[in-house]
């Protein structure tokens, strides 16, 4: 395969060699290039001898450089090639439980392993072939792996992927040529629960010390599963008894290798109504992205700042709006600091997700139109904080495709989304800005 160079950065090592817009890059140093992994893994060599393909006559260009210095050359996508989506038709899949008419992105299933290694993507593997697999170790990628179980059977029902069991044995064969792993379990009620659960953790045990982490987070069910396999939700019994499971594994592994290796999400103990871990159950908190240690990350960063925070800006009123599951979390903490501080004044409201359903509790989750409907014929004070988690990463557009704008303008007041982080969250409470 080859790819067409689309652009160069000025004064790049590629455009001082001579390489040009709309050249056909062919190989790197004897390598043809299929995509981004190939590229950034045979350009790193201080010494490149690039296969130029111009005009229908090939030429080599020589590239002297420092070792990772990037080359400068741009291409359409940043893969280079297309995305991978994913061939499993997992019953617990929230994809499938999305209505209708939402922008076209969020209905991508994506399962490439590329991207895992590049942004932490989680993939199944089912896609992957033998070479796929041995590239992986002999570029020394480090991948995000989502296991479910390790029961073959099991896993193929799971996923709806007939391959899905035997593609186990690529976990075994990565863990084992020493790279590490992260991995996720997503949990069903009396599907991959208790003893196949216990299975699952003790089979990812086997491999260590190369798990680096797992997480076990339950299953999330919208109010669109109609036709979909019959899935329940942890009750408070279930969300308890998975964490005792999971606090096997974390002895006998903190024990031995100095790790508890597997963490339960956040909603779990939230379920159970179960104390949150201190801080140093969670280590450096390799699961953070999967929603495990986010509370009391948050909690301890706010206890944090409140020790050094100062206010003198006279009365005020902010509103946190969150997802019904931490709704307590964020009620403490803003107990918390109007005890800190008494010209302050903190309402929390939790907002039901009717978009979803009532069962979706999150605030990654809660759209503009779930925000509007349950907040506009109230009192919100001065100011409304939000999390971050409501937009998409790189503009303020809610799920439902609303802009914060029209939010703002809906309720008459300024919004603030504020990050999963204390410090931030205490400033934007008592109004400071940067």
């Amino acid at each position: 395969m080859a790819v067409e160079v689309t652009g160069l950065d000025r004064h790049g090592h590629a455009e001082r060699a001579g390489v040009i817009a709309g050249d056909i890059l062919i190989s790197i140093n004897g390598h043809e290039i299929e995509d981004v992994l190939d590229y950034m893994f045979y350009a790193a060599e201080s010494r490149t001898d690039l296969l130029i393909e111009r005009g229908g006559e090939q030429l080599t260009i020589k590239i002297r450089k420092s070792e990772y210095d990037d080359l400068g050359m741009q291409f359409e996508s940043f893969l280079m090639d297309n995305k991978r989506s994913c061939s499993n038709n997992c019953i617990f899949c929230f994809i499938d439980q999305m209505p209708p008419g939402m922008r076209e992105t969020l209905y991508f299933k994506d399962d490439d392993a590329r991207l895992s290694f590049l942004q932490g993507n989680y993939v199944t593997l089912t896609n992957l072939t033998d070479k796929d697999v041995q590239r992986i170790i002999d570029m020394r990628l480090n991948i995000n792996v989502s296991v479910h179980t390790t029961n073959p059977e099991l896993r193929v029902k799971m996923m709806h992927n007939r391959f899905a069991g035997e593609k186990l044995k690529y976990i075994r064969q990565i863990a084992e040529s020493g790279l590490m792993l992260n991995c996720q379990i997503v949990c069903c009620p009396g599907i991959n629960d208790g003893d196949e659960l216990r299975r699952t953790l003790n089979d990812l045990y086997d491999l260590m010390p190369n798990i680096q982490s797992v997480a076990v987070v339950p299953v999330g069910l919208t109010k669109f599963r109609k036709g979909l396999y019959p899935l329940t939700l942890f009750n408070k019994e279930g969300a308890a008894r998975t964490i005792d499971i999971i606090g096997e594994v974390q002895e006998k592994s903190f024990e031995k290798y100095g790790t508890r290796m597997a963490f339960a999400a956040d909603e779990f103990y939230l379920t159970a109504e179960r104390p949150l871990p201190e801080g140093d159950f969670y280590e450096d908190y390799p699961q953070y992205e999967n929603g495990v240690g986010l509370c009391r990350s948050l909690i301890d960063e706010v206890h944090s700042a409140l020790e050094t925070a100062e206010y003198e800006g006279g009365e005020r009123t902010v509103t946190i709006a969150c997802g019904t599951a931490v709704y307590p979390v964020q009620k403490g903490l803003a107990e918390d600091i109007m005890s800190a501080f008494s010209d302050i004044k903190v309402q929390v409201i939790p907002i039901v997700n009717h978009f979803f359903g009532e069962t979706i509790t999150v605030t990654g989750l809660i759209t503009a139109g779930d925000l509007i409907d349950q907040l506009k014929d109230k009192d919100l004070g001065d100011e409304l904080l939000i999390s971050k988690q409501m937009l998409k990463a790189d503009e303020p557009i809610f799920l439902d495709d609303m802009h914060l704008d029209d939010v703002r303008e809906a309720l008459g007041i300024k919004i603030t989304p504020t990050a999963n982080d204390g410090f931030e969250y205490v400033d934007a409470v008592l109004g400071i800005e940067y």
